[in-house]
């Protein structure tokens, strides 16, 4: 049986990326580089936004503003080139162009499930906003992990991670601290009907 993983990399505010920002917002450091190259092999889960954005990186897009990639960006994405995705769409068309990329059309919460039941692995998301609040609301979501980075992009945040989700109780099962300044955080969750206190009236 396979484990779902949601993992984002957010502002402190919770914005997903930012204008005018480069990955990681600029302050990776040696110590975060290192573990996300000891990552274990992962099959990723991804929406068409997140596809579309990701491929076009991969074929040598760069975003808006900026005129190369820097290292760090280009290493990235050339691992996420050489790992397997899976991609939920009704719009896209196959075959995808982007390497070792599955299109699903089908509903993405009953593939997960059955992806879940039988494979094995680890699976995560990749940014899929709102892939990542579905499976969460159908409470397929083992582990919730957040890599926050120390910059609050209040004028010039985009996506904001965690509109329209559900209440959401969070069990602490790992925290650390990368090159004295990003926080990484990461808990099992547990949808919520209601808050503590009982039901809204």
């Amino acid at each position: 049986m396979s484990e779902l993983l949601v993992d984002f990399i957010t502002s402190l505010d919770g914005y997903a990326s930012g204008e005018g920002w480069p990955g990681f917002w600029g302050l990776e450091g040696p110590e975060y580089l290192a573990w996300l190259g000891e990552q274990p092999e992962v099959t990723y889960l991804m929406g068409a936004n997140t596809y579309r954005q990701m491929s076009g990186f991969a074929a040598g897009e760069v975003p808006n503003g900026h005129d190369e990639f820097r290292a760090e960006e280009q290493a990235s994405v050339d691992e996420l080139t050489q790992a397997t995705k899976v991609v939920f769409s009704s719009t896209l068309e196959e075959p995808l162009a982007w390497a070792n990329s599955t299109l699903v059309r089908g509903d993405a919460v009953e593939a997960v499930r059955a992806m879940k039941e039988n494979d094995s692995g680890l699976l995560s998301t990749i940014g899929s906003l709102s892939l990542c609040r579905s499976l969460l609301r159908a409470g397929l979501v083992d582990r919730f992990r957040v890599g926050m980075f120390p910059v609050i992009t209040g004028a010039t945040g985009a996506e904001r991670i965690y509109d329209g989700y559900p209440d959401v109780a969070l069990e602490m099962i790992e925290h650390r601290t990368f090159d004295g300044r990003i926080q990484m955080v990461e808990y099992t969750p547990r949808v919520l009907e209601h808050p503590p206190l009982g039901a809204p009236a």
